[in-house]
């Protein structure tokens, strides 16, 4: 017999977003891009991001349950980034996710006929660059200083120091920094 799906992250877990959501439309959203980084971090980490005092995410980002991110020194989330953190996040130092990108930790187990909620987490290494548009999805790890193409969607790791492209990515070229 078929069970419904339903959502086992618990009533804590959803007012803990509403809330979040609620703070982050009033005190941030209507802010200009990158202004007020203090701001919005001191907001990250009262919700329980671990937010690097150098990490910049503009105030058209979007992040699901802050206590699952962690960014570290120079790290940034860019214009229109939606940051689907229901499993925990880590953007590395000097690592960029560019305008509308979507990191997605989440989907749900197909095979199961309660369609139940599936994680895993995200990591973006040191000196990484998700490209404008990208979609990353569960479980992936971006190599350091590896970069991941406007518009390519990434299921699989990526290794350090390559360039991936399309859909799904494909490996394009080793990356050299002159």
């Amino acid at each position: 017999m078929d069970k419904p799906y339903t959502n086992q992250l618990g009533r804590r877990h959803m007012f803990i977003r509403m809330l979040w959501s609620l703070v982050w439309t009033v005190s941030v959203r209507w802010l200009p891009r990158s202004m007020g980084s203090g701001w919005k971090r001191f907001l990250l980490r009262s919700f329980g991001a671990k937010i690097a005092p150098t990490a910049v995410v503009y105030s058209s980002a979007k992040v699901y349950f802050p206590s699952n991110l962690t960014m570290d020194d120079y790290a940034c989330l860019a214009t229109d980034v939606d940051c689907y953190n229901v499993a925990p996040i880590h953007v590395g130092r000097f690592a960029t996710v560019s305008q509308g990108a979507f990191l997605c930790t989440a989907s749900h187990d197909i095979s199961s006929s309660g369609h139940e909620l599936i994680t895993q987490p995200i990591e973006v290494k040191e000196r990484a660059w998700v490209a404008a548009g990208a979609f990353v999805g569960m479980g992936v790890t971006i190599g350091e200083g590896a970069i991941v193409g406007a518009r390519a969607a990434v299921f699989k790791d990526v290794p350090p120091w390559t360039v991936v492209g399309g859909n799904p990515a494909k490996f394009i070229k080793k990356r050299v920094i002159k």
